[in-house]
């Protein structure tokens, strides 16, 4: 079994850096972080790192780790909450003497010398609490920090309880991890206070979002739009569930303008979202996803493949 595996190679190694994707939400922090708190808690003699850009927004979970090159050698690397390689966070991580995968996404591409995935967990952070049960009986233990970032991880992939992901393992799992001595409601403070900001974007997004026929919806945010609000592309992601409440969307997309490129969020409640976002250097869940395009070009093709799948949803048989 993945987990006892999983458990028998924390206890070999010394040294264990952590990973997790790209433009982190809270459950790539919560499990990343929350695995950490969980590996040092029990075993505070070895070397236990995160790696990966910080994120401001949810630094009140975790600070990354200054991981160096030579920390990968004869190291173990756990990478969480991430079905696809290049989207892991510092491409270091394939310099371990083993690699591990925890993930809870379909599986793009299969990688690590252990890989354990459960598209049906709510989210990574989940099965980081069901690892330390298992750990559990084995003597293991968790403390509040552990607790906490692991809570934090499963509140934000499941919207607070409320997407069809959530389910009675779930709750058990939250149910148990407030059992522990944390601040929910400080913890629900820092990670929903919305900014002044990011309000008045929100507005805006109101007033401009486009519902076609079909059940879909756009929101593009160019540069000078987020320049106009002073809103990063990263704060957007605050704006993401915002159309999901509204009569007559199906499914909808945010096209947020980076220096380079162009992030795209996708979500859904019915037509399947993350075939489009794999066909776009992207993935994710079948109602959640993102991707990059290069050009708006290619951000119009992605309207017309949501489209599409929006029409194959409402008439599945043409």
């Amino acid at each position: 079994m993945a987990v006892q595996q999983i458990l028998d190679m924390i206890n070999k190694f010394n040294t264990i850096i952590i990973h997790r994707h790209v433009r982190p939400d809270p459950d790539a922090f919560g499990s990343q972080a929350g695995l950490a708190e969980l590996i040092r808690h029990n075993y505070p003699d070895k070397k236990v790192l995160i790696a990966g850009e910080d994120e401001p927004s949810l630094q009140f979970l975790a600070k990354m780790d200054n991981v160096a090159d030579q920390d990968y050698e004869e190291a173990l690397v756990i990478v969480c909450d991430t079905a696809n390689q290049p989207r892991i966070d510092d491409q270091r991580y394939a310099g371990g003497e083993k690699l591990i995968k925890i993930d809870h996404h379909p599986i793009v591409d299969s990688f690590g010398d252990i890989s354990w995935v459960d598209t049906e967990a709510s989210s990574t952070s989940e099965m980081v609490y069901y690892l330390f049960k298992e750990w559990e009986k084995r003597g293991g233990s968790l403390n509040h920090k552990g607790a906490e970032l692991l809570y934090c991880g499963i509140v934000g992939d499941t919207g607070r309880f409320l997407f069809p992901s959530t389910t009675e393992k779930t709750f058990r799992a939250a149910s148990e991890l407030v059992s522990y001595d944390f601040s929910r409601p400080e913890m629900y403070n820092q990670m929903y206070q919305t900014p002044v900001k990011v309000a008045k974007l929100k507005g805006h997004v109101l007033e401009n979002f486009k519902l076609y026929p079909e059940g879909y919806s756009t929101v593009s945010l160019p540069k000078d739009i987020l320049e106009k609000y002073e809103v990063t592309a990263t704060e957007t992601s605050a704006l993401v569930g915002l159309l999901g409440d509204i009569e007559g969307i199906l499914a909808w997309v945010y096209f947020v303008e980076e220096e380079d490129s162009i992030r795209v969020r996708l979500r859904s409640k019915g037509p399947v979202v993350n075939k489009i976002a794999e066909k776009h250097k992207g993935g994710g869940h079948p109602m959640a996803a993102g991707a990059t395009a290069e050009s708006w070009e290619e951000a119009e093709e992605i309207t017309q493949e949501l489209k599409e799948a929006c029409t194959v949803f409402t008439h599945p048989n043409g």
